[in-house]
């Protein structure tokens, strides 16, 4: 019977041994298969055009509706590649895609110059997250 347990417990250790994959191995993976890169590139051109859209008082509420509509549907998408193998590239990314999404949404109904401040606080706070998300992501898939 100890020898059995003995005999169970090593082949359990020897396969769990077997699937081990680093965490740095496991992060380069996620940005591969999630496109990180490129995810982040057109967000930031997204938050861009809709930060320049909500500052320029000329932009009719369909103008906004549209630069802020595809800044919205980015982000959702950027979103549904979470989570990632790193907790705190997880946690930053969706503090991120939530306050980016909401200054998407509010950029969508700003009508007054309050509500477009307010767009361009949540946009800013949002791509501050994602630039600390990418500096974390990009250290811990770093081989040292």
């Amino acid at each position: 019977m100890i020898r059995r347990l003995g005999a169970l417990l090593v082949a359990g250790l020897m396969l769990s041994a077997c699937g081990t994959v680093s965490s740095v191995s496991a992060l380069r993976t996620w940005v591969d298969k999630s496109d990180f890169r490129s995810s982040m590139s057109t967000l930031s051109g997204d938050v861009r055009s809709s930060a320049s859209a909500l500052r320029n008082a000329s932009m009719t509420a369909s103008d906004l509706h549209t630069v802020c509509g595809v800044l919205l549907l980015d982000t959702e998408e950027a979103n549904a590649s979470l989570p990632t193998p790193d907790n705190q590239a997880t946690n930053l990314l969706s503090s991120a895609y939530t306050n980016l999404g909401a200054g998407a949404n509010e950029c969508y109904d700003a009508a007054s110059p309050t509500q477009r401040a307010r767009a361009l606080l949540s946009l800013t706070k949002g791509y501050a997250e994602l630039s600390e998300a990418k500096v974390r992501i990009d250290v811990a898939s770093a081989s040292v």
